[in-house]
């Protein structure tokens, strides 16, 4: 799995590509591309490249979604005995950015080869079911443990009568 930790918006953030991420707001219109060089940690395949304090040579790539408003953060402050109330809200604008790839001194590791890699690990599961016994209404369980993600269960047939 590769992932970065970046700074952005005094924030520091673990990203990976293919994921969104909200973020501080960003002076860019939806739709554009924007480079984010302060990039603190860079891990790929193990190996773990850490800055001092940015890594040299190594962006960030991401498109910015589109930009919205925050959950509204109410801030009240009152003094007892002295009928002194203030109630204020504040709403962050906030900037939703898709990465698109973390570049290590030129090379380019892409959103697309993040998910056929997470796609071809992923196992379908399956369920057979043993319609041989009826007599036990207990599942089967199998003792191989190359068969893990099988799943076996006694079901009883169903019959219909004719009144």
């Amino acid at each position: 799995m590769t992932y970065a930790i970046i700074e952005t918006g005094g924030k520091q953030l673990r990203v990976e590509p293919g994921r969104f991420y909200d973020i501080e707001l960003l002076s860019s219109q939806p739709d554009e591309t924007v480079t984010i060089e302060s990039v603190l940690l860079v891990q790929h395949n193990g190996e773990v490249t850490i800055g001092q304090p940015l890594v040299a040579g190594a962006t960030v790539e991401g498109t910015v979604l589109r930009h919205l408003r925050g959950r509204k953060v109410i801030v009240y402050k009152m003094k007892p005995k002295k009928k002194t109330r203030k109630k204020r809200g504040h709403r962050q604008e906030i900037t939703r950015l898709l990465i698109n790839s973390i570049s290590i001194d030129g090379t380019v590791l892409t959103a697309e080869q993040a998910t056929s890699a997470d796609e071809s690990q992923a196992s379908p599961v399956s369920v057979d079911v043993d319609y041989s016994s009826t007599e036990s209404t207990e599942p089967v369980t199998s003792a191989d443990e190359s068969e893990a993600n099988t799943v076996t269960i006694d079901v009883e047939p169903v019959t219909e009568t004719a009144e």
